[in-house]
């Protein structure tokens, strides 16, 4: 994958492998970062990470996406979290420099 791709691929730390588009990775700060630097990440648009699991890394993927339809909106619908995977949840979401992206009620 070259950097102009449209999509990258992120892999988690039990090697599930997701393929999104760029542009909802890049709504994570620390993706942003690997993928528009002279990281590896960025010429081969594979980004592992070896401290999410691959349940988690697939909730991240949905909130990714549902933050690029309803970060404009004014009702927005609630975003659906197991109460099992919220803690861990926001230790990925720390790491992935998105936790300012997270919106409360």
């Amino acid at each position: 994958m070259s950097a102009e791709s449209e999509y990258c691929t992120l892999i988690s730390s039990d090697n599930f492998t997701f393929t999104i588009l760029r542009s909802a990775a890049c709504v994570s700060g620390t993706l942003k970062s690997l993928l528009s630097s002279n990281f590896s990440e960025s010429a081969t648009g594979v980004v592992r990470l070896e401290s999410i699991e691959g349940v988690l890394l697939e909730k991240v993927c949905e909130y990714l996406y549902y933050y690029l339809r309803y970060r404009d909106e004014k009702d927005v619908p609630d975003f659906y979290i197991e109460p099992e995977l919220a803690l861990n949840l926001l230790v990925a979401a720390d790491f992935l420099d998105g936790k300012d992206k997270l919106k409360t009620s």
